[in-house]
């Protein structure tokens, strides 16, 4: 009776799969029938206000028992391939393969895309501006080391927008070819992983060696070569770059989030669930900076980061950068910004997008 039943249920799933197929099939065509409408009217391919919105209310719809992030994740790559059929999205990250920036580029644009991994956050900027990626993954700010200032500073040297953000968990691991511990000679990995990972270190391999690499997956490669270096990479670059598990989670802090943007050169329409980024430098006057933020707390618009660097163009001069709830297109977004015309003598926006959520 149980082969019957179990028999059955199959049958019943089989079912299911050759009508999902079919759905799958009719919206791919779908897909391409708007993509030529697209070309016709010379519009962008990708609009990723329409991809939050699809996610938005697949997620509200939602009853289980898939959990909301797994069926995101389907949906992603259902979006991926449908966009593929339109337009392959070209991708550029920091590199190599199962970097977290690439686990964030997968994550935002999923396995059709296509990936062009680099060997430094400046390249992916270049990449953007020249054209050879539509779109730029980079790392911003983690929950427990602060702002990348590699990456804030190159808004300085490049004229492109952020498009989108993306949040993720980061859990870091220490791999090497045999998965014991007693043959580590010297850890690697890219600068921040190293910070997140400092007390743990400490603790667990007093008197090893650690060294800086431009990355976490470049320090999986230089590992899988090496049986003396164990790096700090993700679970990803354990399974392509054919390492074994020495320790996992080794994160100082269990609450360790990255934020990534995605840079391009264009600004989308708002979803009501927004972002916008800004630059700028205050007069150069006591009381200048307070009554720049004046404006934001004068039309109640939350601002949830603000960082000041240097301009490098001028002794003691600095660029404030600035990201506050809503979009340029609202009406008290916009009614700050023409306010901040008058009282910067700097001013440029970084672009308005759609709010990063964690799954």
């Amino acid at each position: 009776m149980a082969a019957k039943n179990l028999q059955e249920l199959r049958r019943k799933i089989d079912l299911i799969d050759s009508k999902l197929l079919k759905l799958l099939s009719y919206r791919g065509k779908l897909a391409s029938q708007i993509g030529e409408v697209k070309k016709r009217d010379n519009a962008d391919i990708h609009v990723p206000a329409r991809e939050a919105q699809i996610l938005n209310k697949i997620t509200r719809e939602n009853k289980g028992p898939f959990s909301n992030a797994a069926i995101k994740t389907l949906f992603r790559e259902i979006l991926s391939a449908s966009l593929a059929l339109e337009e392959p999205i070209k991708v550029s990250y920091l590199g190599p393969q199962a970097s977290f920036s690439h686990i964030a580029s997968l994550k935002q644009f999923g396995r059709m895309s296509v990936a062009i991994p680099v060997d430094y956050i400046k390249d992916v900027f270049e990449n953007v501006e020249k054209g050879v990626a539509k779109y730029g993954v980079v790392p911003v700010e983690n929950s427990n080391e602060g702002t990348v200032t590699q990456t804030v500073d190159l808004f300085l040297d490049y004229p492109l927008k952020i498009c989108g953000e993306i949040l993720m968990r980061i859990n870091h691991n220490l791999l090497n070819i045999s998965g014991k511990n007693s043959d580590i000679k010297k850890i690697i990995s890219h600068p921040q992983p190293i910070a997140q990972c400092r007390e743990w270190i400490s603790r667990n391999m007093p008197g090893i060696p650690v060294e800086e690499v431009s990355s976490t997956a470049t320090a999986a490669v230089i590992a899988s070569k090496d049986k003396y270096k164990a790096a700090i990479a993700s679970e990803m670059a354990m399974k392509i770059y054919d390492l074994k598990m020495v320790h996992s989670h080794i994160e100082d802090n269990c609450n360790n989030f990255t934020r990534f943007v995605i840079i391009g050169k264009e600004s989308f329409c708002r979803t009501g669930d927004d972002k916008t980024s800004l630059m700028f430098t205050t007069k150069d006057r006591a009381g200048a900076l307070n009554d720049v933020l004046k404006h934001f707390a004068a039309n109640r618009i939350s601002l949830s980061k603000i960082e000041s660097r240097p301009s490098k163009k001028k002794p003691w001069e600095y660029i404030f950068f600035v990201d506050c709830r809503g979009h340029m297109e609202d009406l008290p977004v916009k009614k700050t910004i023409m306010r901040l015309e008058k009282d910067c003598v700097f001013l440029t926006i970084l672009g308005s997008y759609p709010r990063g959520k964690l799954d």
